[in-house]
């Protein structure tokens, strides 16, 4: 009898158990070409019509939103760094993972519903939730319910501006929104990425 190589690949449970990569980010994407490109013409038009005092105006006003978003675009960032450092990634992948089917789902969208603060917040904690094994489903589901559910809005503004009944009416109503946009952003992912067979499926 043969005995096993010790170069044999690990089993497939294995390799499954891992979370899939991410897609590399460029630097510079097609997104800033767009956008770079639609600034270079609205900036054109702006100077054609108010000449170079309209330009400058407008940069000085911009200058200055930037300088106060800066400081909670930092905060969001190094927040959602910490975040990926903290989270043990093993439990992340086994609640939020590609395997967490119908579960994973409702996690997802209970922390977005309850996730306050804006998208400084929001957006950081889904790419650390990314970051540390949570799948495309889960964290559509999260940001869906952010969006549509959370509560802090809710409380702060909708329900002053619109009454109870519209904000409860408008929250039961987009309970399944989340956990449907999860499912279906999964089932597109899994099959625009699919992951590599192992080398003992392809024999």
């Amino acid at each position: 009898m043969l005995e096993p190589s010790p170069k044999d690949p690990a089993p497939a449970e294995d390799a499954e158990s891992e979370p899939r990569p991410g897609r590399v980010r460029k630097p510079i994407g097609w997104s800033t070409i767009i956008i770079a490109v639609l600034v270079a013409v609205s900036a054109g038009l702006v100077w054609r019509r108010d000449g170079t005092d309209g330009v400058l105006d407008i940069l000085t006003h911009d200058l200055s939103l930037f300088s106060g978003i800066l400081p909670r675009v930092l905060a969001g960032c190094l927040l959602g760094a910490f975040i990926s450092e903290i989270l043990p990634h093993e439990k992340v992948s086994r609640s939020l993972g590609p395997k967490s089917g119908l579960m994973g789902l409702l996690i997802g969208t209970a922390f977005g519903a309850i996730l306050p603060g804006g998208p400084f917040t929001a957006y950081p904690v889904a790419s650390a939730l990314l970051a540390v094994g949570a799948d495309f489903g889960a964290t559509i589901a999260m940001v869906v319910s952010w969006t549509l559910i959370g509560y802090g809005r809710a409380v702060a503004w909708e329900i002053p501006i619109m009454g109870t009944d519209f904000t409860l009416w408008r929250i039961v109503i987009s309970l399944p929104l989340p956990v449907l946009a999860g499912a279906l952003g999964r089932f597109v992912y899994i099959r625009l990425y699919p992951k590599p067979l192992a080398k003992d499926d392809e024999s």
